[in-house]
């Protein structure tokens, strides 16, 4: 059973004071989390939901993995809006039997991520649910005024990247729910996403990118949701689409994962054809996949045929 309110958030209140801190920021103890804004800078705001049952299980997840994977969501809408994390809050509502120990270990997690990149927690809610863990992240970041990317900035002609490799955390989900017992080391892709947050700076401050979104959903829709907003369309060619690898043997993951599969959080972004990207940045691959088209449709190259591209990643409350 966790602990009664009070000593939880005295317990929680410790926990995030050993990990990052932030001059600009001052949070649990007072009414509101008080964060000082860089000047010329805009501020980014992100919130997701992590519910058990929808974004995770116990049995299969560890507590560690729920903590990391509940802040990487939003680190992974900060990074791709080019921006910078700066902190984060936490609301968490819990069952009267979770043990104090799986909430011990959730925000070990979470801090632990945190703590590399900078953000500190500066507070949030916690209540008790009838049912299930249900923690919602909002996480607050700034970009330099003016310069954050857009989902509506690519223009016909520009070339499509996207960083690191695509389907494994899909691919590792459907290995669960077929009732496999992984160990989470060996599938960090979907046990513990890497928010890109080094790329993002990188292609603002060489002024690289067009348009960026971050692979939540599965490429298919998310490469839909940029050409919806820019008013355009894409071709993708499938044999230099990057498919990950899952296990100890590494075994490369069949395309569909990779089209389709949702919570990559790798970046997909647009350059103009006159910039020069780089081939790995701050040691991720970035992989040229495509081209933005005027005609305002998505297709996929393949086997020198070209076929109509559907958006057939994920979507809540699709039948």
């Amino acid at each position: 059973m966790p602990l009664r309110e009070k000593a939880l958030i005295a317990r929680i209140r410790r926990a995030a004071a050993k990990g990052a801190s932030n001059r600009a920021a001052f949070g649990i103890g007072d009414d509101c989390a008080l964060l000082r804004v860089p000047p010329a800078q805009d501020l980014l705001v992100t919130t997701d939901f992590s519910l058990e049952g929808i974004h995770f299980r116990r049995d299969w997840h560890p507590p560690e993995s729920v903590g990391h994977r509940c802040l990487a969501r939003g680190l992974s809408d900060i990074a791709a809006m080019g921006g910078k994390p700066r902190a984060a809050l936490l609301s968490l509502a819990v069952p009267a039997k979770l043990p104090q120990s799986w909430v011990d270990r959730f925000f070990r997690g979470l801090l632990r991520l945190g703590d590399r990149f900078g953000v500190s927690l500066l507070g949030g809610d916690t209540s008790q649910s009838k049912a299930g863990v249900l923690a919602d992240i909002v996480v607050l970041g700034t970009v330099p005024l003016g310069k954050a990317f857009l989902r509506s900035g690519a223009r016909p002609g520009d070339r499509i990247y996207v960083t690191g490799e695509l389907g494994a955390a899909s691919a590792t989900l459907n290995l669960l729910f077929s009732g496999r017992d992984l160990r989470a080391a060996d599938y960090r892709a979907h046990f513990y996403p890497e928010p890109r947050i080094a790329v993002a700076g990188f292609l603002r401050e060489k002024h690289l990118a067009s348009a960026m979104i971050d692979l939540s959903d599965g490429l298919s829709t998310d490469l839909a949701h940029i050409c919806e907003e820019s008013g355009v369309g894409a071709q993708v060619r499938s044999e230099t689409i990057p498919k990950g690898s899952i296990g100890k043997s590494r075994q490369e993951i069949d395309l569909g994962f990779a089209l389709d599969g949702g919570e990559d959080y790798e970046l997909l972004f647009c350059s103009p054809r006159s910039k020069r990207v780089p081939r790995r940045i701050a040691g991720v691959k970035v992989t040229e996949i495509g081209v933005i088209t005027r005609e305002q449709r998505l297709r996929l190259q393949r086997n020198e045929k070209t076929f109509t591209l559907k958006p057939q990643g994920w979507e809540h409350f699709k039948r």
